[in-house]
């Protein structure tokens, strides 16, 4: 299996441009870059695009409130992707693969909010979709990141976890 896609995409491509920026620290031009392209795209678009493109800027949100906004807009566009659109970007793909991180990232979110209710609901999810992560270095950190996430919840922490994805600092 290879890591390339199965056919080129320009609008995955500006979007992992931008994702690049706020790895390499410059959270500001990535957000900016992100959000152009959502204007592009509007909220009708690719879901696989909205999917990809509202999973990555809420990494960049330091408010989780406004990272909430983001990962609900990526879980309901999930919702509309089909395993033939995310197989013609990349052979390898599976929206069922999607869903244990983008419950996990909204469990994340509503821990940093308080509501750690809605935040185990979400665990729950993740937890329940893991058979679909594969084996390997991915598949693992999400794992380890429910684990982290429950515990934290466990007791009662909103704090920023060290290990959540963001721009380089």
């Amino acid at each position: 299996m290879s890591d390339a896609p199965t056919t080129s995409d320009l609008t995955m491509d500006a979007i992992a441009v931008a994702v690049a920026l706020g790895h390499r620290g410059d959270a500001d031009s990535a957000v900016r870059d992100l959000l152009s392209l959502w204007r592009q795209i509007g909220v009708t678009g690719d879901p696989l695009h909205r999917c990809t493109l509202a999973h990555h800027l809420a990494d960049l949100c330091d408010d989780p409130a406004e990272s909430l906004v983001w990962d609900v807009r990526a879980l309901d566009a999930a919702d509309a992707l089909t395993d033939g659109r995310v197989r013609r970007h990349h052979d390898a793909l599976r929206v069922a693969g999607f869903y244990p991180s983008l419950h996990l990232n909204l469990a994340d979110d509503f821990r940093r909010l308080g509501a750690f209710r809605a935040a185990g609901d979400h665990l729950d999810r993740a937890e329940e979709r893991m058979p679909a992560l594969p084996d390997g270095p991915y598949g693992d950190t999400i794992r380890s990141a429910v684990r982290e996430v429950r515990q934290a919840v466990a007791v009662r922490d909103t704090g920023p976890r060290a290990s959540a994805p963001g721009p380089a600092r």
